[in-house]
């Protein structure tokens, strides 16, 4: 479709009941604002009446499972409503232009830089590189393109905003390159690829796969490379609450540090045994042989492995609430994962930087506004910075925003709702 084609599908209203589907009703205003002015900023950059396309990757939270993926474990993560839109077209150079509003063109030729450098290790053009390298390693065909992103998945706020660019790209080299045919799953797995070997970021794969997938899933990854993935039909607005992610203002740009510690120290407890990832342990030997890990490992590794054995039966005690509709079972479980996230996986802030702890003091801040109420809060996400999620009654969000963004910022809190679906060419 050509981009004039693009602007009056939007300005006549047909694709509003697309729009209504990603965003809810209320938003199709907005959306089309936002689709608009990034499709007008595509036609300065690269020219008017391309053929162009609409694309659009939901950002994720984490509802249950606080890093457990990296070490073959469970998860239960759900797609929500801030995302990130491209407008794309195929050009017939061998050569992806992403500019992405607020940051510096990307330009990757991809038959130049197919291998990992790491000179460009932590810069978004080796997201691009890494996942035309993961295509083509694949058998999948990759191509040209020119793409003008935005995004709402903001940077540092824990709800992957890496993830959902990795599988933007993964996105549009889908359709544009290969007729839609490689699954979102696929693609997930691909986007962990290019952030663990182009981008130099030790990562799981529950934030691509989440970001691709969409709706609420359980995802078993057992066996990472064929993944157990389960849809999960639970509606949270309509039980009568909101999903608030609160953004205390701190950035995961040098904490790459303190992430790969986590997957690290609990691998080093499975190291003792012989073993990869504790998935492959029992809790029971860990315990046993504490006395030889704390000399080995560390005390820290050994708590944020009992962490991780306990998280799990969290996560399949979680998914079963949802499935049964039991809304306290499961806010019984998010307190004890954020109370066990805090004290033995000890992710909710840097040593390095003891004074900043914003994350500590928003779940102070959620315990006291939501005391006596029907809710729940945690850490989310890979911690350290960023965000914490709470599950707020419609009657208590408004005091709980302003509460959090009397401490934070205006617009610190954000009001959520889970959308369907994840990768999608709109």
């Amino acid at each position: 479709m050509k981009t004039s084609e693009l602007r009056t599908a939007l300005q006549t209203g047909a694709m509003d009941a697309r729009l209504s589907y990603l965003y809810g009703a209320e938003s199709i205003r907005v959306q089309k604002e936002r689709y608009l002015s990034a499709l007008s900023a595509f036609e300065e950059l690269y020219g008017k009446d391309r053929d162009a396309d609409f694309y659009s990757v939901a950002g994720r939270s984490e509802l249950s499972g606080n890093h457990t993926d990296h070490n073959h474990g469970c998860v239960v993560a759900a797609s929500i409503d801030l995302d990130i839109i491209a407008v794309a077209a195929p050009s017939n150079s061998r050569v992806i232009r992403v500019k992405s509003e607020g940051y510096a063109e990307d330009v990757v030729d991809f038959d130049a830089y197919s291998a990992p450098n790491p000179a460009k290790y932590g810069k978004s053009v080796s997201l691009v590189a890494g996942m035309a390298a993961g295509f083509r390693q694949k058998g999948y065909a990759v191509c040209g393109f020119d793409a003008y992103t935005t995004s709402s998945v903001l940077k540092g706020s824990g709800i992957s905003s890496s993830a959902a660019f990795e599988d933007m790209i993964g996105n549009i080299l889908n359709y544009l390159a290969n007729d839609g045919k490689v699954s979102n799953v696929e693609i997930a797995k691909l986007a962990q690829y290019a952030e663990n070997e182009f981008f130099g970021k030790p990562c799981g794969l529950m934030d691509q796969m989440a970001c691709a997938v969409g709706g609420i899933i359980a995802i078993d990854f057992e066996d990472p490379k064929r993944p157990i993935i389960e849809q999960i039909g639970f509606d949270m607005n309509a039980h009568g609450y909101h999903l608030c992610l609160v953004n205390t203002g701190g950035n995961h740009a040098d904490l790459t540090d303190d992430y790969a510690s986590v997957p690290a120290e609990m691998k080093s407890v499975a190291a003792h045994f012989g073993k990869k990832v504790l998935r492959e342990v029992g809790e029971e030997q860990v315990i046993r042989a504490i006395p030889e890990l704390r000399a080995a490992v560390g005390d820290r590794a050994v708590l944020r492995a009992l962490h991780f054995f306990e998280e799990n039966r969290r996560v399949a005690a979680q998914k079963a609430a949802l499935k049964a509709e039991d809304i306290d079972a499961f806010f019984a479980n998010v307190i004890a994962s954020g109370r066990s996230s805090f004290c033995y996986l000890q992710n909710v802030y840097t040593t390095k930087n003891v004074r900043e702890q914003g994350l500590s003091l928003a779940l102070c801040l959620a315990e006291r506004t939501l005391a006596g109420k029907r809710a729940a809060w945690r850490v989310h996400g890979g911690g350290f910075a960023g965000t914490v999620q709470a599950f707020v009654p419609d009657a208590a969000v408004e005091s709980f925003q302003s509460a959090m963004d009397n401490a934070f910022g205006a617009g610190s809190c954000m009001v959520l709702r889970i959308r369907p679906v994840g990768a999608v060419k709109v």
